[in-house]
């Protein structure tokens, strides 16, 4: 089989970029003069209604609204709307909801908006040094070792969401690459438990009788088919070639994985005192398994994929 395999490399701006998303989580904000307007990065305090063809909408009006310029909260017209903006000032101006808008009721309409300015606080960012380490409880506090605790972060980060991208490329490999009758009782079992936990969900978000909830098992056949036809093979390939989790293995991944947490020696302790998560472990092991042995043996292009890309994948 063919399979891309993917690579990203933490680099000093990803870091920079870390470090700056750090000041933004401690910033404070202090209000300008009167005489100065909204700009980007400024904290604005508004009341707004927004109407169309004259008429008020659901959730289109608000007071004491406050949002950030400039980082996206707001639609780009409105974002754009209420800068040079000074407190006090009342401004209407039109705003296009986009078609695919969450609100169905102004998808794809144009509203008017009427802006009152109340407050306006620009933002102050916290200088990167030694006072603002230790704001992070970082023991050595230096901005190296700042730099150093974030990169050993990314670096954990950036190798599980690899290792995600490189098992599903395998795995769909595998699906595309396995010539099989699947059995149909474990086509139809699969699909029930797929139809259960559907209800499951709807039952969690508060839908009413969502254990009685007619699910058409069609909706699941397809995916049901996928996952029965992996299961038999990623079973066959660890059989076959001794693929099983080691013992070693599942304390080295759940070590990686605590490390990522306050406390790392309790997180061990609660993966390693219930069998479920271990065997969710296990699971996960075993794949990884699957996957470097394929990466072994097939025929695989590699492309380096830039940090940005990899994250918001």
């Amino acid at each position: 089989v063919s399979v891309e395999r993917v690579s990203t490399e933490v680099t000093e701006a990803a870091i920079d970029k870390t470090v700056d998303i750090l000041r933004k989580q401690r910033r404070t904000f202090q209000q300008r003069p009167g005489s100065e307007g909204a700009a980007e990065t400024d904290r604005v305090t508004i009341d707004f209604e927004g109407k169309i063809d004259g008429e008020p909408f659901a959730g289109g009006k608000a007071e004491a609204f406050q949002f950030i310029v400039g980082e996206g909260q707001m639609l780009p017209q409105f974002d754009q709307g209420v800068r040079g903006m000074k407190a006090g000032d009342n401004k209407t101006f039109p705003v296009a909801f986009p078609a695919d808008y969450q609100g169905q009721d102004v998808a794809g309409k144009e509203a008017d908006f009427l802006v009152t300015m109340k407050k306006i606080e620009a933002q102050h960012l916290p200088e990167v040094n030694e006072a603002f380490v230790k704001t992070l409880g970082i023991q050595d506090a230096t901005v190296d070792a700042l730099r150093a605790d974030v990169k050993k972060n990314l670096e954990r980060e950036v190798k599980f969401r690899v290792l995600s991208r490189n098992k599903a490329a395998v795995m769909d490999a595998l699906v595309g690459a396995a010539e099989l009758d699947v059995p149909t009782a474990l086509v139809e079992g699969e699909t029930e438990r797929m139809i259960e936990s559907a209800r499951a969900d709807l039952k969690q978000r508060g839908v009413k009788d969502a254990e009685k909830a007619p699910i058409p098992p069609e909706l699941f056949k397809d995916q049901a088919e996928r996952r029965v036809r992996l299961g038999l093979v990623v079973a066959e390939l660890v059989r076959t070639h001794n693929l099983q989790a080691k013992p070693e293995q599942l304390q080295a991944h759940i070590e990686e994985m605590s490390q990522s947490y306050e406390k790392p020696a309790e997180v061990m302790r609660w993966y390693l005192s219930d069998r479920q998560r271990m065997a969710e472990v296990e699971a996960i092991v075993i794949e990884s398994n699957v996957t470097q042995h394929v990466l072994s043996k097939a025929q695989v292009t590699d492309k380096v994929l830039p940090f940005d890309e990899l994250m918001t994948a």
